[in-house]
C-alpha cells in the first residue's frame, strides 16, 4: 500500500510537470493584463500541429519541431492578441474574453483542415525506458518538463524585476492608466507579454506532444483546462504559485483515479474547477480589490 501511494504520488508530480508550463504561460497573460486567454491551448495546438506538418513532410529533427512549435504558437498568439485584446485594452474583460472563445473554435479549424485525421505521430523526446530506483519508476520526459519549468519561472523572473520591458509590465501591473502616463507603450507591452506567454506556450507543446508521442485535436481543449485549473490552484498572478498549483493539480488526478477508478479521475478536476470558479471571483476581489 506504501509502494503504491509513493509511486501514485510519483506518476502525479510526473503528471503536473507537464501542466507547469502550461500554467506559467496563462498567469504571465492574466498577471500583467488581467485577462484569462481561451485561445491561449488552440495556439498551442496550432503550434504543434504546424511542427507536425512539417516532420510529416520534410523529416524535420526534434530542434527544428521544437522551432516551429514556438514560432507558430507566437504567431498564433500574436494574432488573437490583435483580433481579441488590442481592441479591449481599456475595455472590458469580459467581452476580450469571449473574442478568444471564437478563435478558439477558428485556430482548431485551421489546424484541422491542414492535418485533418484524429491523430498523429509525434517524434519521441525521449527513446529510452523510465529511470528506475528503489522499485519505484519516473519517466525523463516528467523530469525535463518540470526543470523546463523551473528554468523558465526564473528566467521570468529574470525578465520581470531586471529588464526595462519588466519595469514597464510591472508598472502595467499596478496601474496601467498610471503606465500610459508615465510614457509606457502599453500595447507593445501587452504585445510583448502576449508573444512572451504564447512562447512558453509553444515550448510546452512540443515537450508534451513529444512526451506522448502524438498529437490530437484535443490538445487545445486539454491544454486551456489544465493551465487554467493548474492557475487558480496556484493563486492568480503567481509564477511560483502556477508551478505548484500545477504539482498539486497532478497529485489530485494521479490519488483520484487510484481511490475512485480512472473513470472519476477528470470529475474529480472538474469538480475542482467547479469549485474555484465558484469562489474565485471572491478570493480576487479580496486580493486585488
Amino acid at each position: 500500500m506504501l509502494a503504491d501511494l509513493v509511486q501514485n504520488t510519483l506518476d502525479g508530480l510526473a503528471a503536473g510537470a507537464s501542466y507547469a508550463l502550461l500554467a506559467v504561460g496563462f498567469t504571465l497573460v492574466f498577471g500583467v493584463l488581467r485577462r484569462v486567454n481561451l485561445s491561449y491551448g488552440p495556439a498551442i495546438m496550432l503550434g504543434c500541429y504546424a511542427a507536425t506538418f512539417v516532420h510529416l513532410h520534410y523529416g524535420a529533427g526534434l530542434l527544428a519541431l521544437a522551432a516551429i512549435c514556438v514560432l507558430a504558437s507566437v504567431a498564433a498568439g500574436a494574432y488573437v492578441e490583435r483580433l481579441c485584446f488590442a481592441p479591449h485594452g481599456k475595455g472590458s474583460a469580459i467581452a476580450a474574453m469571449v473574442a478568444s472563445f471564437a478563435l478558439w473554435m477558428q485556430l482548431e479549424e485551421v489546424a484541422m483542415l491542414a492535418l485533418p485525421r484524429h491523430l498523429y505521430p509525434f517524434p519521441p523526446l525521449y527513446e529510452g525506458g523510465p529511470l528506475a530506483f528503489a522499485g519505484f519508476t519516473v519517466r525523463v520526459e516528467a523530469l525535463v518538463m518540470l526543470a523546463a519549468a523551473v528554468t523558465v519561472c526564473a528566467l521570468l523572473w529574470g525578465i520581470l524585476y531586471r529588464t526595462r520591458f519588466g519595469v514597464a509590465a510591472r508598472a502595467m501591473i499596478d496601474s496601467p492608466v498610471a503606465a500610459e502616463l508615465a510614457g509606457i507603450n502599453v500595447p507593445r507591452i501587452s504585445m510583448g507579454v502576449f508573444a512572451l506567454a504564447s512562447a512558453i506556450g509553444g515550448l510546452a507543446g512540443f515537450l508534451i506532444s513529444a512526451s506522448v508521442e502524438q498529437v490530437t485535436p484535443m490538445l487545445g481543449m486539454w491544454s486551456t483546462l489544465k493551465g487554467l485549473l493548474a492557475m487558480m490552484l496556484g493563486g492568480l498572478g503567481s509564477l511560483p504559485g502556477a508551478v505548484i498549483g500545477a504539482l498539486v493539480l497532478g497529485l489530485v488526478e494521479a490519488h483520484s483515479q487510484w481511490f475512485l477508478g480512472p473513470q472519476l479521475r477528470d470529475f474529480i478536476a472538474f469538480l475542482l474547477l467547479f469549485i474555484l470558479l465558484a469562489v474565485g471571483p471572491r478570493w480576487i476581489r479580496s486580493r486585488h480589490g
